[in-house]
């Protein structure tokens, strides 16, 4: 093989390896299907390679080829992987390395070595303000639903337990296969028990606060939004996974009520109060700062993200003012609006700053997903109240499908910049 063959070979190797680890990191911070697949394309070509790319929620697979020769052999790359969760600090990152890569301020091994200069332990701290962001988007969800004090503090304690075995299930395999299911029973058992013996309590809404953060409403709307992308196979898995997620919830919930019941502990029912309107001021603010935590976004983006969530939230209150006639009670109009223009605006975003507007998208939708509700709709079918059950679950999917509607049409309103 000559100099220049070898010399040629080993710069698409390096090509070969930088996209590669590129898509697999990607993958890790939680990236959807149809975005990756167009992100990581959109690199490739830029620096020279013609990619063909499958995602799934467990894998991926690369198909690679040097697009300066026509009839080049293709080197294919499997990867399976664990599910990715929202890191919106490391994609910020990974963007603006792939970034510099494509204008040549970069080079290749310069761009490995940032890549892996991003692998940081999870430390004490950062554990430990995990579990207080899981109490307090509990309380910050209670307060927004407009209950009673006490609720809002029972599902703030709750919470943190929440979040506690949330991070113990991080080193425990056996934990985490069941996570969601002992996390719903202890919140249920926990609750029911308070409201037994100590004072009454708004037990359903306590429930679903305190497990807010395990609801996959952003699952499901990630799943339908990909099977609308025409990702049918990654679409379905997903979709199938963040069912399987309700179905232990509802699982866990209903299996500790029952034993509750069982042993003679019945709750006291609680009323809501008529709690002041700057408490939902203070839930909202308290909800956007939890999200800033739970999605990992840097220090410089914190504002951001606080921002585009405050903002979701109170677009979803305008439009239900305007459009809830017109969504016969389901608010999918405002649901609609909201992430219409939330998209729109995380677009402009990214275009204007040259970064993900994910940083905006995501955190602006996070208020808007049904997690809670179908929640609440599994759990009527599993105590067979079919009915209500059944009218939820359409309130469910009028919701998801006016959510994926609004990011379509945004997406189409102002298109993204490099997919993410």
């Amino acid at each position: 093989m000559s100099t220049h063959t070898a010399e040629h070979r080993a710069s698409f190797d390096d090509r070969v390896r930088f996209l590669t680890e590129l898509a697999r990191r990607l993958h890790l911070v939680g990236v959807s299907a149809s975005r990756l697949e167009g992100a990581v394309r959109s690199v490739a070509t830029s620096i020279g390679v013609r990619a063909e790319i499958w995602s799934t929620p467990t894998g991926l697979l690369l198909s690679l080829s040097d697009g300066a020769r026509a009839n080049a052999t293709q080197e294919t790359r499997v990867l399976r992987l664990e599910l990715g969760d929202i890191q919106l600090g490391a994609l910020a990152k990974l963007d603006a390395i792939a970034e510099q890569v494509v204008a040549g301020t970069m080079s290749l091994d310069e761009a490995w070595a940032a890549m892996h200069a991003l692998d940081r332990p999870f430390d004490t701290r950062q554990q430990l303000m995990t579990v207080g962001a899981f109490g307090l988007a509990a309380a910050a969800v209670a307060g927004l639903l407009r209950t009673a004090w006490i609720d809002v503090s029972v599902a703030a304690v709750i919470g943190l337990l929440i979040g506690w075995l949330a991070i113990l299930s991080g080193t425990r395999p056996h934990l985490a296969a069941a996570f969601e299911a002992v996390a719903a029973l202890v919140a249920t058992a926990l609750a029911t028990a308070f409201a037994h013996f100590v004072a009454p309590l708004s037990l359903q809404t306590v429930i679903v606060a305190a497990l807010i953060v395990l609801m996959p409403g952003l699952s499901l709307t990630t799943a339908v939004s990909e099977l609308a992308s025409n990702q049918l196979v990654t679409g379905t898995t997903r979709f199938a996974g963040a069912m399987t997620v309700l179905l232990k919830l509802t699982f866990g919930s209903v299996a500790a009520a029952q034993l509750m019941l069982a042993i003679g502990w019945t709750p006291m029912p609680g009323t809501p109060e008529a709690l002041p309107p700057w408490v939902e001021l203070i839930a909202m603010v308290a909800a956007a700062a939890s999200f800033a935590v739970l999605f990992r976004a840097s220090r410089r983006d914190i504002p951001l993200v606080m921002g585009a969530a405050i903002l979701g939230y109170v677009l979803t209150r305008l439009g239900s003012g305007w459009l809830g006639p017109v969504a016969t009670g389901t608010f999918a109009g405002s649901v609609f609006f909201s992430s219409l223009v939330m998209t729109a605006l995380s677009n402009v975003y990214g275009r204007w700053k040259r970064r993900p507007g994910q940083l905006v998208r995501v955190p602006g939708i996070m208020l808007l997903v049904p997690g809670s509700v179908g929640f609440r709709a599994l759990s009527f079918v599993m105590e067979r109240d079919y009915t209500l059950g059944f009218d939820t679950l359409v309130a469910v999917l009028s919701a998801i499908l006016a959510l994926v509607a609004g990011l379509l049409f945004g997406s189409l309103l102002v298109p993204p910049r490099r997919y993410l």
